[in-house]
C-alpha cells in the first residue's frame, strides 16, 4: 500500500471527510467498473456503486490494514451486487440492450446472451471467481484475497465453473 493511500485511509477512518472523499474519488471508476461488469447495465451499476460507497463509509472503521484496500472494496462491491441480484433477479434482457447497442453481429449477440445467462446461473462463489479473474483481470491470488479464501479454492471454483459452463452451453 502506498504511503499516500495509507495516510488517506487512516485519516478517513478517523473521520476526515475530505480524505474519505479523496479515496472514493480515486476508487470510484474501479467500483463502477466492477458493478457494471457484474450486472451489465448502467443504471443498476450506478445503484450498486452508490450503495457500495455508502457501505464503504459505514464499515470503514472495520477495515484491517492487513489486506489491500482495493481487495476490501472489491468484496464490498461484489456483496452489494449479489444483494441487488437476489432482490431484483436480473434477466438477460437487462443486459441485451447494452450488447445490441454495439455493432455486434447476430451470432455474437446470441452467444453473449447465452454466456451471460449461464454465468449468472453459476453458484455465487464460482460466478464471483470467474468475474474477478476473467472480467476484472485479477490473478488467482488477488481473487483469493478479495473472496477471502485460499488461492487453490479460487482455482477450484474456476475449474468447476468451466465444467459447468461447458455442459450448460452445449
Amino acid at each position: 500500500m502506498k504511503s499516500d493511500e495509507l495516510n488517506l485511509i487512516k485519516k478517513a477512518i478517523n473521520g476526515d471527510r475530505e480524505s474519505f472523499s479523496a479515496l472514493i474519488e480515486y476508487y470510484y471508476d474501479m467500483i463502477f467498473r466492477i458493478a457494471y461488469k457484474w450486472c451489465g447495465n448502467k443504471e443498476d451499476a450506478e445503484d450498486i456503486a452508490q450503495e457500495s460507497c455508502i457501505k464503504i463509509a459505514q464499515s470503514l472503521s472495520g477495515f484491517k490494514m492487513e489486506s489491500k484496500f482495493s481487495s476490501w472494496i472489491y468484496r464490498i462491491v461484489i456483496n452489494t451486487a449479489n444483494d441487488l441480484y437476489r432482490k431484483k433477479k436480473y434477466t438477460v434482457s437487462d443486459v441485451i440492450e447494452e450488447i445490441e447497442s454495439d455493432e455486434a453481429d447476430a451470432t455474437e449477440i446470441i452467444y453473449c446472451k447465452q454466456l451471460w445467462q449461464t454465468v449468472h446461473k453459476l453458484p455465487d462463489k464460482q460466478r464471483d471467481a470467474v468475474l474477478l479473474v476473467y472480467s476484472e483481470g485479477l490473478n488467482h491470488n488477488e481473487a483469493a484475497e478479495v473472496m477471502q479464501c485460499a488461492e487453490s479454492t479460487v482455482s477450484w471454483y474456476i475449474m468447476e465453473a468451466k465444467k459447468t459452463l461447458k455442459q450448460m452451453m452445449k
